[in-house]
């Protein structure tokens, strides 16, 4: 279920809130490559199946940027805010506390853990994402992704 905010006021009243989780996805090889391809990171432990059978991991695993780049998947998923204009602002203290092997699912969670109104009328919402494997009891990504929206 997705977390409607309709105005700046909400947002700031919700400061402590989980948001709710988004959809499971599946992490193929294919995708893998393709990111592997758009940034020119083909490190072994991503494109090469056989090598990283005998690897770190048991095999291929996603790029860490990869993850978290797919919080852009899931955040809307998460959350609707229905404004004029929202922007990204930026993201704080990003970890990888584990790896997603090729074919893992996962998903996103949201908690919002601060909002401020700005000085150009704005609000500015910081969202918890964590990004969760199938499975596993820790984490691929954790991530606080901060957001600009205007109404």
């Amino acid at each position: 279920m997705t977390t409607l905010f309709e105005s700046g006021e909400a947002i700031l009243a919700a400061v402590g809130s989980k948001l709710g989780s988004s959809d499971w996805l599946t992490v193929t090889q294919e995708r893998v490559q393709l990111f592997a391809d758009a940034t020119d990171d083909h490190q072994w432990i991503h494109v090469d199946p056989v090598r990283a059978k005998d690897g770190p991991f048991g095999s291929c695993i996603a790029h860490g940027y990869l993850t978290l780049s797919l919080v852009s998947r899931f955040l809307p998923q998460i959350v609707e805010v229905r404004m004029k204009m929202g922007v990204n602002y930026g993201s704080d203290k990003v970890r990888f506390p584990n790896a997603v092997k090729v074919g893992a699912r996962i998903r996103g969670t949201g908690e919002l853990i601060a909002a401020e109104k700005t000085k150009d009328g704005g609000y500015q919402a910081t969202v918890r994402i964590t990004i969760e494997i199938e499975g596993e009891s820790r984490p691929a990504c954790v991530a606080d992704t901060i957001s600009r929206y205007y109404f």
